[in-house]
């Protein structure tokens, strides 16, 4: 019998535990550790952070929904991570061992990088996890009652840029349904080259539509911006040119703030060496596993990708949803394959699908491949976009209860955007 553990109950992690389960039947010992008892639907925090949303909205306890299909869980923090004995140490002080690991920790939300960020001791909010978007929905209360300027954004080094240009435009949205935008400047400060870059050298027409769609929301922008450091009241940034000189320094006023980090990986993993690249991402080969230790693999936004391409300020490439989908699936047939002594064959499908809300209307877009030159380079607006976020909020949250296996984005998303078949051709 073989014990996998998965570490992370993420949109990753959850359906990783599910399909091993399905995949491997009974025979196997599958383990779930994650810090929190819950599985939280990160692409709502924007709603929560506006009080369209609330918590118990968009979490789901874990342990009875994996206790069901003969899963083990165990609500701890991983500290440290020895591959070398195949264990795992637990916050409590106890040690995990496994023959198999399955790394989908996410992120270390890397706010320190710049001076006064973060929900933390900072002056800038988060919508990273539902902790965050708590805290900022109630500093958005308080701001409510005496509105002035505003700034969203990312700060250098980020790679998730969707839910900041999101959180833009819900929070346009929800002011005018207040009638308060006439009291609030809104100001999108954002490490990216050009806006509609993404992280992904642009998708389709994404500059000019989301160009267009700030214009016409009367919300000012600021790119290239290497973002040095955050006061009270005050954003401290400095606009580069195409070739990384110094154009303009700006000190963006708020009473409102929410920038997105960079990311690092968990210190647990960032610490074992061979295992990442400097920032803390595994390392990984065309099956998803570890380059160093071959019993190790890991998905989601805790994996190494390098950047689309070179921009002035820092920027990532971000990890979305479809792709980690493929990128479990792979992981459960590889490790299945191992299990039954044959070679890994499988590998993920690296595009990006990402359905992006803007309160009272919404923004897909299609990248096959991830990285150009591409097949597939789709970007559509349209009011249906805000109602098949909503839908698919509903469908995940259904399917992390039920412990489904459906491939969201393959059998839901894709067909009905209508790009399944020039995927397939």
């Amino acid at each position: 019998m073989a014990h996998i553990v998965v570490v992370g109950a993420g949109i990753g992690g959850m359906p990783a535990a599910y399909e091993l389960r399905a995949r491997l039947g009974a025979a196997h010992r599958i383990t779930v550790v994650n810090p929190t008892d819950y599985f939280q639907f990160v692409p709502s925090n924007p709603w929560v952070a506006v009080g369209w949303r609330k918590r118990e909205d968009i979490i789901v306890p874990v342990r009875p929904h994996l206790e069901k299909k003969g899963i083990d869980f165990i609500a701890q923090r991983a500290t440290t991570l020895e591959p070398e004995q195949n264990r795992l140490q637990l916050a409590d002080g106890r040690g995990l061992d496994y023959d198999y690991l399955v790394l989908t920790t996410g992120p270390r939300l890397a706010f320190d990088e710049v001076p006064g960020a973060g929900p933390e001791g900072g002056y800038t909010q988060s919508i990273c996890t539902v902790d965050h978007a708590e805290k900022a929905r109630a500093a958005y209360e308080a701001f409510l009652a005496d509105p002035g300027p505003v700034v969203v954004g990312a700060m250098p080094g980020a790679s998730c840029f969707g839910p900041a240009y999101e959180f833009a435009f819900i929070l346009d949205a929800d002011l005018r349904k207040r009638r308060l935008r006439h009291k609030v400047p809104i100001t999108f400060v954002t490490s990216e080259p050009y806006i509609g870059h993404l992280g992904l050298g642009g998708v389709g027409d994404s500059k000019s539509m989301l160009e267009s769609e700030l214009r016409n929301r009367d919300v000012k922008w600021i790119t290239n911006a290497r973002t040095s450091r955050v006061e009270a009241g005050k954003l401290v940034t400095t606009e580069l040119d195409a070739l990384g000189n110094a154009v303009r320094e700006h000190e963006v006023p708020f009473r409102f703030a929410m920038m997105l980090p960079a990311f690092r990986g968990v210190d647990a993993v960032a610490a074992v060496d061979g295992l990442c690249n400097p920032r803390g991402f595994v390392l990984i080969d065309e099956h998803q596993r570890s380059k160093k230790y071959r019993n190790i693999y890991s998905a989601g936004v805790c994996v190494a990708i390098p950047p689309v391409e070179t921009t002035p300020v820092a920027t990532g490439a971000p990890k979305t949803g479809y792709m980690i989908e493929t990128m479990v699936s792979a992981i459960v047939e590889n490790i299945t394959a191992d299990i039954e002594g044959r070679q890994a064959s499988a590998k993920a499908t690296w595009n990006a699908i990402c359905l992006a809300d803007m309160g009272d209307t919404g923004a897909a877009f299609v990248a096959l491949p991830q990285i150009p030159p591409r097949n597939v380079n789709w970007f559509r607006k349209g009011k249906w976009v805000h109602v098949a976020k909503i839908a698919f909020e509903k469908y995940f949250l259904h399917k992390m209860k039920a412990g489904s296996t459906e491939p969201v984005y393959e059998k839901y998303v894709l067909k009905a955007l209508g790009i399944l078949r020039l995927e397939r051709d």
